[in-house]
């Protein structure tokens, strides 16, 4: 009994010895530069920088990256300005971010100041306080305190005046549903 343990012990020790090595021997070749580049905008749109960095972290050469980067834009994959302007619309129209932080974050995901700065529009003002007001009625409940409504919408890249004149807008409307 005991001989007959023993061999199915080797046995179970010799299979799971195959099926590593099998394993072993199954690495998955590394993709092309281009083909991994093209598997990343397929995800999503991304800026020369941001995807520069992604390869960078995969390990591919500095000259691979610059060429896939011109195959890229030369095969229109690659449109930093349009992609920049769909990600700036979409955050502008669809967010209760201020435009302070919309910028932040398009810069954040590799486009440049000058190419956000171009798609903002030239009133932004009441926009800007929409979207305080949106923050403030997400975030606060009647009777919150106004000096940290003014710091939080402040912090949330919100001009100070934006910042008063919706907190005080929202302050009223609360005392005026009070009564």
């Amino acid at each position: 009994m005991a001989e007959d343990m023993s061999f199915l012990a080797e046995a179970v020790q010799d299979d799971a010895v195959q099926a590593l090595q099998k394993r072993r021997r199954r690495v998955k070749p590394r993709p092309s530069c281009k083909a991994k580049a093209v598997e990343l905008l397929a995800r999503s749109d991304q800026s020369i920088r941001r995807l520069t960095e992604k390869l960078r972290r995969k390990e591919y050469s500095q000259t691979e990256i610059e060429e896939t980067v011109r195959w890229l834009q030369d095969k229109r994959f690659l449109q930093e300005e349009e992609g920049c302007q769909r990600r700036f619309e979409f955050m502008y129209g669809e967010s209760c971010y201020s435009l302070r932080q919309i910028v932040a974050k398009l810069q954040q995901q590799g486009y440049a100041r000058d190419l956000i700065s171009s798609f903002v529009p030239e009133d932004t003002a009441e926009r800007e306080y929409q979207a305080a007001l949106q923050v403030i009625r997400r975030k606060y409940k009647p009777g919150a305190d106004r000096q940290k409504i003014y710091q939080h919408l402040c912090m949330k890249g919100f001009g100070y005046d934006t910042a008063r004149n919706a907190a005080e807008d929202c302050i009223a409307e609360w005392e005026a549903e009070d009564i």
